[in-house]
């Protein structure tokens, strides 16, 4: 087995003045484009102001997000979708994607993922309303459905009558941390893949939340109703550009997070 640390964060090799990598990354020359909505007011349910990814299958059945960042954490669930999710190859929905964001999450901020995997298992898997249909491969192979089928919510409600609720909560955090270390290798080669240095994932995160609390300042200030857009990002710098290509924004991405 490879050294966890640099199996993470990727310490070996380098990446040269003009952004061209050594070892740890792909050409970092061509910006990766993450199209983006805004909404003063969406019409889906939650009916909340905010920004969502408008790429297939990530964002549009979730809450919209503004830059508010909370007390643990610096960046906020926006740009965990983007950096966490989207730049490491896992959805934003599904429990072992979850498993493998979070763990990335925690990598670049240095936050304790078990308390979010805690969360889920206590809001949707011990009362056994889980929200999506892969949790069976957090248990143990002794413990889970046999069954080729949808699996039953009604398995997990029987575990917890069977070993506890202390003890399935136990069995799945532990799957949890399983499921996000083994999707670090893959989250990696996923963020390499779009030419991204993996040593930079901490100061691009800090230099789009800078940047995103500037651009959503705007939406407010200007009542803008709706817009469309997409953030340009590279190991150097991030922006932002709206539908038709115009360049609006943009932030470097400093070398010492410290320096944010």
């Amino acid at each position: 087995m490879g050294d966890p640390t640099n199996e993470a964060k990727g310490l070996e090799g380098g990446v040269s003045d003009d952004g061209a990598p050594g070892t740890s990354g792909g050409s970092a020359t061509s910006p990766v484009h993450v199209p983006v909505r805004y909404r003063r007011t969406w019409e889906d349910g939650f009916g909340a102001r905010g920004w969502k990814l408008a790429l297939p299958g990530l964002g549009e059945d979730v809450i919209a997000a503004t830059p508010f960042t909370g007390e643990r954490i610096p960046t906020s669930v926006f740009v965990h979708d983007i950096v966490d999710h989207h730049l490491c190859g896992f959805a934003l929905s599904g429990y072992l994607d979850e498993a493998g964001a979070l763990m990335q999450l925690a990598l670049r901020t240095g936050s304790d993922p078990v308390e979010d995997y805690r969360q889920m298992i206590d809001e949707d898997l011990l009362p056994g309303r889980p929200v999506a249909d892969d949790w069976p491969a957090l248990l143990p192979q002794a413990l889970r459905p046999v069954t080729d089928t949808r699996p039953d919510p009604e398995h997990l409600r029987g575990l917890a009558q069977w070993a506890g609720q202390g003890a399935l909560r136990a069995l799945l955090v532990a799957g949890f941390v399983q499921a996000g270390y083994a999707r670090l290798a893959s989250a990696r080669a996923n963020w390499e893949g779009y030419g991204l240095d993996v040593r930079a994932r901490e100061a691009i995160a800090l230099a789009l939340q800078r940047l995103f609390e500037r651009l959503d300042e705007r939406m407010l200030a200007g009542d803008v109703r709706h817009a469309e857009g997409l953030f340009e990002i590279t190991n150097r710098r991030v922006a932002y550009r709206d539908a038709g290509g115009a360049l609006e924004d943009a932030e470097i991405v400093r070398e010492d997070p410290a320096d944010a």
